[in-house]
């Protein structure tokens, strides 16, 4: 699975989760700090990558905004903030659990991968 991460998330797990071989991206290494929340998922999207945030109700928002519309996203990924050992684990879980195909358009709560 390939991962976009928000810049709220903390780049150290970006490193972690490449040495567990898991293809991510930062908002920071494309550039995008500070652009708006749908065009981060819009890119997301178009790179085939799964969105990773903490802003749990801005992106649960938009991913029901998209449903209503009939519009699909590449997948979204919320979760608390949280250590980011515990953040690498969970992420694992699902990174390894999940396709790529299955996350499309699919919003998932790390919190129920353990």
């Amino acid at each position: 699975m390939r991962l976009y991460l928000d810049e709220d998330v903390d780049v150290a797990l970006a490193a972690a989760l490449r040495q567990r071989g898991i293809d991510v991206l930062t908002t920071q290494e494309a550039g995008h700090l500070g652009l708006p929340d749908a065009d981060q998922l819009t890119f997301a999207t178009r790179g085939e990558r799964v969105f990773f945030t903490h802003n749990r109700g801005d992106f649960a928002r938009l991913h029901q905004e998209m449903m209503r519309e009939g519009r699909s996203h590449a997948g979204i990924i919320l979760s608390d903030q949280l250590p980011v050992s515990v953040l690498l684990r969970r992420l694992s879980n699902l990174c390894f659990r999940l396709t790529q195909e299955e996350m499309t358009t699919r919003l998932e709560f790390l919190g129920s991968w353990g």
